[in-house]
């Protein structure tokens, strides 16, 4: 990779594109850390707010697998060889990958709600037995699984939109989410029996409310095509190869993230609390520079890719992975350094204590370790997905995967929830330093 910037004035729309993915990613994380002021405030970090933040992760996981994470990547680079087709067979493609997707959402949706109790107690084993944050868990995620289907059809709807370069819809989209949940909190919460079921409705509603966000600029660009279940169309034979592997490797910050939660469950109340309001501290730099980079990245590169323009599109991944090391090794030092202010500042009011937020930033210092590599991960597994190569991070995500666990069962009884955190970034560290040998291997 000898050139620094993409050629033919690429870098110019580049940076306008990363700028306006970066504001909106601004404006939703803004939004983001107001809910969770709204949400400390409330609930702090007490069983009935870990039962919460189990019951919304585990859609959240999911939705990752099913859209942002792996469909995207495997949908992106597919769609970028049929927009240089006839509009007839992209709009077959469309709606065939619409149909298909639709109806295994709705499946798991159902098989979900079904299955909520199981399911509680694999993502928390350690609330077997506790007769608090169990039956809670249980009963707001037969409520939250269903916000699966809505976001992943809206992640699905931003891809779609992306590959157009149309930015600026999808990255406000969870603006609306965070609102909905303020909302929940402020005004629906007095009204229920158990206050903290009014955030499992709200994370529900939320899901339906992004999803039509979405239709108007669909429409515009002529893509809100009418579902159709085809499993043999060739575009979606296609996005079904690269998924599987995809899923694995797109995801597996999540995947990294969920191990970490299961362990926390058996440390003390409050362990999950602590690490998901660290982590929501780190998704500011990620979400300002890795997402947004990455996002623009991957249509432009499965582009690149798709026109054989091997020059452009080793000068476009250069020009990321150096943009993104540049912003996130100073936001890392930032977030080592000011974790306890940070925390106290935005945190520690109401339910929220003082011995909340030492534990919270503790995990967050643990956690901006990995950062640089996080960002590294987000930018350079584009560079595979984008050539349609999901097998390559596929077995550097399996390696990364297999350090966590090790490290997080070596570190948590130890060093307890910031072990987690710390597990979390040395797999990173890893991942990352895979993925940039193989891109170097690949010139």
């Amino acid at each position: 990779m000898k050139s620094t910037e993409p050629v033919a004035g690429d870098a110019a729309s580049l940076h306008a594109q990363g700028s306006v993915v970066a504001s909106m990613t601004a404006l939703s994380r803004i939004s983001g850390f107001a809910r969770d002021i709204v949400l400390s405030h409330f609930f702090g970090a007490a069983g009935i707010a870990d039962a919460f933040f189990v019951a919304f992760r585990v859609p959240n996981f999911f939705r990752r697998l099913f859209a942002e994470g792996a469909f995207a990547q495997a949908f992106v680079p597919v769609l970028a060889e049929y927009r240089g087709s006839e509009r007839a067979a992209l709009d077959r493609f469309v709606g065939a990958v619409t149909g298909n997707l639709l109806l295994v959402l709705t499946l798991v949706s159902v098989a979900g709600v079904l299955g909520a109790a199981g399911l509680a107690v694999l993502f928390a084993p350690g609330f077997v037995g506790d007769d608090e944050r169990l039956p809670v868990a249980t009963a707001m995620l037969r409520v939250t699984f269903p916000y699966l289907a809505f976001i992943s059809l809206t992640a699905y709807a931003g891809a779609l939109l992306n590959s157009f370069h149309r930015y600026a819809v999808p990255a406000f989209t969870p603006v609306l989410l965070n609102a909905v949940l303020i909302a929940a909190a402020l005004v629906a919460a007095p009204a229920f029996e158990e206050p903290v079921m009014a955030l499992a409705w709200g994370v529900l509603a939320a899901g339906a409310v992004q999803l039509l966000f979405q239709f108007p600029s669909l429409a515009r660009l002529h893509l809100l095509k009418p579902p159709r279940i085809d499993w043999g169309d060739p575009g979606v034979r296609k996005v079904r190869r690269l998924f599987l592997p995809a899923a694995f490797a797109a995801s597996v910050n999540q995947i990294n993230g969920l191990i970490g939660g299961i362990l926390a469950s058996l440390l003390a109340t409050g362990s999950i609390s602590w690490l998901y309001y660290a982590d929501r501290l780190m998704e500011l730099p990620i979400g300002l520079v890795a997402v947004a980079l990455g996002t623009v990245l991957l249509p432009n590169l499965s582009r690149l890719h798709a026109d054989e323009d091997r020059r452009g599109f080793a000068a476009t991944l250069d020009w990321g992975l150096r943009m993104g090391l540049l912003l996130g090794v100073p936001a890392a030092t930032a977030l080592f350094v000011l974790a306890v202010p940070l925390v106290a500042t935005i945190f520690q009011h109401g339910a929220f204590s003082a011995r909340d937020t030492a534990m919270a930033a503790a995990a967050l210092q643990a956690f901006a370790v990995g950062l640089p590599a996080l960002v590294v991960v987000k930018i350079a597994a584009p560079g595979f997905f984008a050539r349609q190569d999901t097998r390559t991070p596929f077995h550097y995500a399996a390696a990364s995967v297999a350090v966590n666990v090790v490290t997080a069962l070596a570190l948590f009884w130890w060093l307890h929830h910031v072990g987690l955190a710390l597990a979390t970034s040395v797999a990173a560290v890893v991942n990352a330093a895979l993925l940039l040998r193989g891109l170097w291997r690949r010139g």
